[in-house]
């Protein structure tokens, strides 16, 4: 029996180590984790029904062991931000103000086709329309049109076009700096901290904070949990 809980802990493991190097191209709408989870359990199953004379336990068991081992995965990655990284990544730009990033394209292994693909998909079909695109850690591409081609009427209506041409991006999350979002829009972590106490509260403290390039933020505390009163 252990000899079977120490196998499936080790092909889970080893199922999301390989997914994580084969790229997020892969994972379609799935976080790695949560893929793997879904294509062990779904093997286990098939097995245990193409096999009548395999013990039932044998199939059962380690599937359990699998949804206890991505329940306390998840519980982790939400605890830990570092973990959530580890586990799935970060998401990379690989489009700013219409030039691809072609750094970011090959460590990803994504094609100029599967860019383009995945742009038509979203409606855009030149790629001097785009502001700003990134591959998310599940795998898909967000995109952000410039504003003029979003907001056709503004001229027309004498409306100031916004400061800010890129999305909001996260510089904390759960009081961690994102560095890589703070080297995209020239900042460091003195003025992270300044903005921080400009709004009165310590980075330790921050549960998300977001910033565009015009150097506008939106800062969200955490909010601790209230303690219950004893009956």
């Amino acid at each position: 029996m252990s000899i079977l809980l120490f196998r499936t802990l080790l092909i889970y493991v080893l199922i999301i180590a390989a997914m994580r190097m084969m790229g997020k191209k892969q994972l379609g709408e799935l976080q790695p984790s949560e893929l793997v989870s879904t294509i062990l359990i779904s093997n286990l199953a098939s097995i245990s029904i193409e096999s009548p004379e395999l013990p039932l336990l044998g199939s059962i068991l380690p599937v359990f062991v699998i949804v206890a081992a991505e329940i306390l995965l998840s519980a982790l990655c939400v605890r830990s931000h570092r973990a959530a990284a580890l586990v799935s990544g970060h998401p990379r730009v690989i489009v700013r103000n219409g030039v691809i990033d072609q750094a970011t394209l090959f460590d990803l292994r994504f094609t100029v086709d599967d860019l383009m693909e995945a742009l038509h998909g979203k409606d855009i079909f030149e790629l001097s329309d785009v502001a700003f695109a990134m591959v998310e850690t599940n795998g898909s591409i967000s995109v952000q049109k410039k504003f003029a081609r979003d907001t056709p009427t503004n001229d027309s209506l004498h409306i100031s076009p916004p400061a800010a041409h890129m999305p909001s991006l996260p510089l904390v999350l759960d009081g961690a700096l994102n560095e890589e979002n703070m080297r995209l829009f020239s900042v460091d972590a003195a003025w992270v901290e300044k903005e921080c106490r400009r709004q009165g509260v310590a980075r330790r403290d921050v549960l998300l904070f977001l910033c565009n390039d015009a150097k506008e933020v939106c800062i969200i505390p955490k909010q601790r949990p209230a303690r219950k009163g004893v009956a």
